[in-house]
């Protein structure tokens, strides 16, 4: 029963950020279109540096109540008042570092540009902790409705923004807009009473500490590489870096990540019995990955199709560094399974242990990346450092719920091996299929669905089934 009632909470999540990042990437695609990449270079940098700020005073309010057994009005008033807090030093944490910055940015609208969207963590930091309720309970279908609200009012602002001849603030306004709606809408689906209080703040504070601790050291490992582009290369190259970025991770963002958010509180609720955490844990990094690996790897062999298709012919720089990117983001959905793991075993240091080594690594060969050969360098770096940290996982792993490497790459294989068959088969039809200059829109609708008829045709020979029921859904490997 447990895995069907994860299985609809991981449902209305993957339909709400799926939705989410349809619209996202329908706005960007118009933008796209009437923008230029130095538009984008521009945003992307500024907003490099309120993500950095956002994510190192992140306060995982949602997660810190959801871990916990039983919770009050005390509990969510200590959570919005964290809250609050949070987006007072988020105000003044841009604004002090807003203007030295500024310097870097080549840009007069830069200042300007960074306030306007540091309103988009405030905004986030005042969503309604009342619903975390929901989140408990594994019914996912109100974070659905008000993330889909905010998505469809920020694409109608920036709609009005582009067409009214804004340029590049249409960016800035989707950016700013859709949290903003979104917390609104909030305290409309769970109604609360805001009240100050950290009468329950013993209840966060160590969880806190170690989110925080390893928040700082992730803001700079998501956005060091865009920040180095930014200062040592031209607008341009860092809007062909940013969109490639974007969409190589399109499906870790909309498919895999969303469905894993209610598999920690799973995990919490089978913490006590560690042989069946270890099942849940294989199962669902199995899953995960059997998702993830063919749409990072179609994505990768696609790369100038999708281009052509979504982008058009002045992003064609684009093209190289997708292929790269898709395949860097390969281990991710591993890393988001076990960080779900770590935090509902409470064992958050576990996650600021492994941000420090990806930090170190990730400093030297993206640095070296860069010096070489700029956003292509940067690429082939992140790929490197992808295989690296894949096995700091398998490690981590073994260290908190004891499956060795054996198993957990024996969990895997089938995966690998449908994968390979895919790439195989995919390559040889883009051989053929080149001579006959296709449209790329009719070239790559062929080649999507003969990659997904051989990848599932290969899982099945090697035994995977998807078994469901009314109280059953289980990947099973009969052999």
């Amino acid at each position: 029963m447990l895995a069907v009632k994860t299985f609809k909470g991981a449902s209305w999540l993957i339909l709400s950020r799926f939705s989410g990042r349809a619209i996202d990437m329908v706005t960007m695609l118009v933008l796209a279109r009437i923008l230029t990449p130095a538009d984008f270079g521009v945003t992307a940098l500024a907003m490099s540096l309120v993500a950095i700020v956002d994510t190192v005073l992140e306060v995982p309010v949602s997660q810190a109540l959801t871990r916990l057994r039983e919770i009050d009005k005390a509990h969510l008033d200590t959570g919005f008042t964290l809250g609050v807090a949070r987006s007072v030093i988020v105000a003044l944490a841009i604004l002090l570092v807003a203007l030295p910055f500024s310097f870097l940015g080549a840009n007069e609208h830069f200042l300007v540009l960074v306030v306007v969207l540091s309103a988009a963590p405030i905004a986030r930091g005042l969503f309604s902790p009342g619903m975390v309720e929901y989140s408990r309970e594994l019914s996912f279908r109100p974070m659905f409705i008000a993330e889909l609200i905010g998505k469809f009012t920020a694409f109608a602002a920036a709609m009005a923004t582009v067409f009214a001849g804004g340029g590049f603030w249409a960016i800035a306004v989707n950016f700013v807009v859709a949290p903003t709606v979104a917390s609104a809408v909030s305290y409309v689906l769970s109604p609360y009473k805001p009240s100050l209080s950290l009468e329950r703040f013993s209840h966060f504070s160590s969880f806190v500490g170690w989110f925080t601790a390893t928040q700082v050291v992730s803001a700079l490992n998501w956005q060091f590489d865009r920040a180095l582009i930014g200062v040592t290369a031209d607008k341009a190259t860092l809007g062909h870096y940013a969109i490639a970025s974007d969409l190589s991770a399109a499906p870790t963002q909309s498919l895999i990540g969303p469905a894993l958010q209610p598999v920690m509180a799973a995990f919490a609720k089978i913490n006590a019995d560690p042989p069946r955490l270890r099942r849940a844990f294989l199962k669902t990094a199995r899953i995960a990955m059997l998702l993830a690996v063919p749409a990072a790897l179609g994505i990768a062999l696609t790369a100038d199709l999708l281009v052509a298709i979504l982008l058009g012919p002045k992003w064609t720089d684009t093209v190289p560094l997708m292929q790269w990117l898709a395949l860097a983001v390969l281990p991710i959905p591993y890393f988001q399974t076990l960080c779900a793991l770590s935090m509902a075993v409470d064992r958050p240091s576990l996650m600021a242990r492994l941000s420090v080594i990806d930090l170190a690594f990730r400093i030297v060969l993206i640095s070296f990346g860069v010096f070489l050969a700029s956003a292509t360098g940067a690429s082939v770096a992140r790929l490197v450092l992808s295989g690296i940290m894949f096995a700091f996982y398998l490690d981590a792993t073994y260290r908190l719920i004891g499956v060795g490497l054996a198993e957990q790459l024996k969990n895997l294989w089938k995966v690998l091996v449908a994968a390979t068959v895919m790439t195989v088969v995919v390559l040889l039809l883009r051989e053929r299929l080149s001579p006959l200059a296709l449209q790329p829109v009719v070239e790559f609708g062929i080649t999507t669905a003969l990659a997904a008829t051989t990848y599932a045709c290969t899982l099945l020979i090697l035994g995977i089934r998807l078994m469901a029921g009314p109280s059953r859904l289980e990947l099973v490997d009969r052999w």
